[in-house]
């Protein structure tokens, strides 16, 4: 079976290298429509998930990952929009020289090919990866979490209607629909027909793939989070970045796992916070320093600044310095996205050269490590590795490139 979707998925691939960006807009539009038109279709299939997985007990930030609602489709589609409308990346020429030789070489920017991606219970990122292959000329693979399954098939239908409708190979994006984890690894082995695989979830299924996949493997989606509060900071305005980025949604990647303070500072900044966050149900978890200046903070365990929380849990460090904050990150940091509050311009160069995540910032939220914030649209994924892509990919992170050679009727000597 997965022979068969993986040699459909390559002959897809083919049949995509020739269309043009007006026709894959049009799939993308029909795509939009499809989903808007069929609302109560996919949301009663979601309910299906959330009703599954709240009887087999999913804590609350799977269960808000799973959700769909009305609002969070229009979003979706407000997002395949700006995919429309983004620049398509295929085609592009740049390069250009002429050699002595005679020959004029130039690149060209040209899909990958087939892409594999693996997710947990978010279906979203169905449509997403979706919408984004097919502008950059992709087929793709793709394997939900089995919390999903139910959104997953029917958004999957939709999507196929919507492509058959303007003329393209409904083979272009595909859905594994058997939940059996070991068809997982016989995807890995499949280099034949798969050029990369995006896994989107924790640290067991990264590790899987790359230790088990012979096909390139774009790791990321990990994000333990941090923020430093200099000792040089309004502290009014930290405390509004502090909770964006804590509150706004915890149950994601992007949100801030451990916040790091300035023992200048920290005596009459904790206790704002712990005022400030308490309001907001947020469980404080610190180290013995903090405790002492706010007895309401709870001691963290031993591993607690190496967990990515995914709930309304903050970490809390106090630091002696801007370089004891740069180390502790370089020591917990998944690479995903940290970031410093502060008023002295040296200490946030000092950190943006110091601290090597996708995503650094300066007076910012970490929730803005996200490819529609980031105007690429959607996301396929958010890469923590240092080759090929980093940070939220879009879909430049999808392409690559050949060498063309012109001559007139050229021979080497």
């Amino acid at each position: 079976m997965l022979t068969n979707i993986a040699e459909a998925a390559k002959l897809a691939s083919f049949d995509l290298l020739q269309a043009s960006t007006i026709q894959k807009n049009a799939a993308l539009t029909a795509i939009k429509n499809h989903i808007l038109d069929n609302k109560e279709t996919i949301l009663s299939s979601n309910e299906l998930d959330m009703n599954a997985g709240r009887t087999n007990g999913l804590n609350e930030s799977l269960l808000d990952r799973l959700l769909l609602t009305s609002e969070r489709l229009d979003a979706i589609c407000a997002d395949i929009d700006t995919v429309i409308n983004l620049d398509d990346p295929v085609g592009a020429e740049f390069d250009g020289k002429q050699l002595e030789n005679g020959l004029f070489l130039k690149k060209r920017t040209v899909p990958l090919g087939v892409i594999g991606v693996i997710y947990e219970a978010r279906p979203n990122v169905t449509i997403d990866i979706a919408s984004l292959t097919l502008k950059t000329g992709n087929a793709c693979i793709l394997r939900g979490g089995k919390e999903t399954l139910n959104s997953n098939i029917t958004l999957i239908k939709i999507i196929k209607q919507a492509l058959v409708s303007v003329g393209f190979n409904e083979n272009c994006v595909q859905l594994i629909e058997d939940p059996d984890r070991a068809l997982i690894l016989e995807l890995l082995k499949m280099d034949k027909y798969i050029d990369m695989i995006i896994p989107r979830g924790g640290q067991k299924l990264q590790q899987v793939c790359t230790e088990n996949s012979t096909i390139p493997v774009i790791t990321g989606g990990i994000g333990i989070c941090h923020l430093f509060v200099d000792s040089d900071v309004d502290q009014s305005k930290a405390l509004a970045v502090i909770e964006n980025a804590k509150i706004q949604r915890p149950s994601v990647c992007n949100a801030l796992d451990t916040l790091l303070v300035h023992k200048e500072v920290a005596h009459t900044f904790i206790p704002k916070l712990v005022a400030s966050l308490g309001k907001k149900d947020v469980f404080l978890k610190g180290c013995p320093e903090s405790i002492t200046i706010d007895k309401r903070i709870a001691p963290i365990e031993i591993d607690g600044y190496d967990t990515e929380w995914l709930s309304l849990t903050l970490g809390i460090k106090v630091v002696d310095s801007v370089q004891d904050a740069i180390l502790h990150i370089r020591a917990h940091s998944t690479a995903h996205s940290d970031g410093i509050l502060t008023k002295n311009i040296k200490n946030a160069d000092l950190f943006v050269m110091a601290v090597n995540s996708a995503a650094v910032y300066v007076n910012a939220s970490t929730r803005f490590s996200d490819g529609s914030q980031f105007g690429l649209g959607a996301e396929v994924a958010v890469s923590t590795q240092k080759l090929h892509a980093r940070g939220p990919m879009g879909l430049g992170a999808l392409t690559t490139y050949k060498w063309i050679g012109q001559g007139d009727n050229l021979i080497r000597s």
